[in-house]
């Protein structure tokens, strides 16, 4: 059991940093398009940034659920 959870918190690390640095990706384009002048895109790439983000936070969430479920079965 403890093998199991501890892949997963590994997994849901793994996801953590994928997203983030979809984050920083998009915020680079972000960035890079507004010292450009392409005023069409800037929206959709903030959207983008957005949406990793929220995938981070959610991805973390679960991996501190994951410890908690782990520190309890511990006890």
């Amino acid at each position: 059991m403890y093998t199991v959870l501890i892949l997963v918190i590994i997994g849901l690390a793994i996801m953590v940093v994928v997203s983030l640095v979809r984050g920083i990706v998009a915020f680079m384009q972000t960035t890079k398009l507004d010292l450009e002048g392409g005023e069409e895109r800037i929206k959709e790439m903030q959207l983008r940034q957005n949406k990793a983000m929220m995938s981070r936070i959610k991805y973390q969430a679960a991996a501190i659920a994951v410890v908690a479920l782990l520190l309890l079965i511990a006890r």
